[in-house]
């Protein structure tokens, strides 16, 4: 059984009540809130009640996060609450979520994409200056080793520091001290927390390519409970999903994570779906990048074909999205990674890691 309650509603029926886990910080929280009110407005006779949670990446904030070496630094807690029927969603940021999901757990909604992009943020006294712009030996801070080698080669002129802590703490950080002349965070995070105005510079892909699933919501739910996985499929995005399948199974296929340097970027033109993808070396010398593409198009036959619902594409289930565009989008992600396998990509990520576990 799930852990849903009962609550009497105003006619003195009595109605399900469904839980949504989700982590504690205020941006988390907002997130949660959007996909709930998204909920409420196609189903208004749900009762949701939000449950909040601190996971192991939000309590260890003196270490960089590629250093913990746990993939599921910010989902192992509301994923246990999910097994133990405490919550019946939970509300992720994508790119926090591994590409393989415990079993008995499946993505049950990808949504619209927001800004996928890196934002900088400069330290008030910089206001008006660029990443081109900054003093030399300007210090940068970011925890992302992905942000860092991309932004290491791009602007050898900068130093790059790690900084932990959730929006608001990084921010803080920046503005109270003299210890960084800006930080790197995720547009996404930034507009949803209606701080769009701290934006100075939009990172595009030829500074810096955004992390898998990064601008994403996932909603998660345990794979058994159907008609939860019902409700909320219509909250998929078909664009996104592909999008974000094709990542996901670049990145698996890569074996990669928060302690390696994977980067991407994905656009969907004419019906046709583009992955760049690219692995770094820590310090960005050493790289690989390449593109590819494939055909979502969904022709007559598959318009009306049945998705198998107990079938997931790296996590993902998506009963109805064509299963022929999802197959394309993975097996697109699997042949760019194995395309840099052949190139050499492993030994850049084993050496990254090695480095990385060392420092």
């Amino acid at each position: 059984m799930s852990a849903e309650g009962t609550s009497p509603d105003g006619n003195g029926k009595v109605s399900r009540v469904f839980r949504i886990g989700t982590r504690k910080s205020q941006l988390a929280r907002i997130q949660t809130d959007s996909v709930a009110e998204k909920l409420k407005e196609l189903y208004p006779e749900l009762n949701l009640e939000i449950v909040g949670m601190s996971t192991l990446g939000d309590k260890i904030l003196d270490t960089a996060l590629s250093k913990i070496g746990e993939k599921s630094l910010f989902t192992k807690e509301l994923e246990n609450a999910l097994e133990r029927n405490e919550v019946d969603l939970v509300v992720h940021s994508l790119k926090d979520l591994p590409t393989t999901l415990p079993a008995g757990f499946t993505i049950g909604a990808v949504l619209k994409r927001e800004n996928p992009h890196d934002a900088v943020v400069l330290h008030p006294k910089h206001v008006g200056k660029t990443l081109d712009t900054l003093p030399d030996s300007s210090v940068i801070g970011t925890s992302s080793l992905r942000r860092a080698a991309q932004l290491k080669k791009r602007f050898p002129h900068l130093q790059f520091k790690d900084i932990r802590g959730n929006l608001n703490t990084r921010l803080k950080k920046l503005d109270e001290k003299e210890d960084y002349a800006a930080i790197i965070l995720a547009a996404a995070g930034l507009g949803r927390m209606g701080w769009d105005d701290r934006i100075s510079q939009i990172l595009g892909p030829e500074d810096c390519m955004y992390a898998v699933g990064q601008g994403a919501l996932a909603v998660e739910v345990r794979a058994r409970d159907l008609d939860i996985l019902e409700m909320v499929s219509v909250l998929h995005h078909p664009e996104t999903v592909l999008r974000c399948i094709t990542e996901r199974a670049f990145l698996r296929c890569l074996e990669g994570g928060c302690s390696v340097p994977v980067a991407v970027n994905t656009e969907v033109k004419d019906s046709q779906l583009y992955l760049t993808g690219a692995v770094f070396s820590l310090d960005g010398s050493d790289s690989l990048k390449e593109t590819m593409q494939t055909s979502i198009a969904t022709d007559d036959k598959s318009v009306d074909e049945e998705v198998d619902e107990r079938v997931q594409r790296v996590g993902v289930t998506a009963s109805k999205i064509c299963g022929g565009a999802q197959d394309r989008a993975e097996r697109l992600g699997i042949d760019l990674a194995n395309l840099l396998l052949s190139k050499g990509a492993k030994e850049i990520l084993t050496v990254a890691r090695q480095l990385n576990d060392a420092r």
